[in-house]
């Protein structure tokens, strides 16, 4: 697995690792922090994305409201 593919310097998954491993304890920590963070906000950046895709279908008419007793009756028929 290469990280940072498209930079002037390419690191595999260990090489991070052990750099990572050199920093200090306040580093790291800070550094998971800051991850973590990046991830929370790309996970909502998705969400956000479905949501609008399942707004805008349900513009368009692709989707439908209804009871979990209407989608019952909708696979049956």
């Amino acid at each position: 697995m290469n990280l940072m593919s498209g930079s002037a310097q390419s690191m595999s998954f260990q090489d991070l690792i052990d750099a990572v491993e050199t920093m200090s304890l306040d580093d790291q920590a800070m550094l998971v922090n800051l991850i973590s963070k990046r991830i929370q906000e790309k996970r909502r950046a998705e969400l956000r994305a479905e949501v609008q895709e399942a707004r805008d279908a349900f513009s368009r008419g692709e989707v439908k409201r209804g009871s979990f007793e209407d989608l019952m009756k909708d696979l049956k028929d």
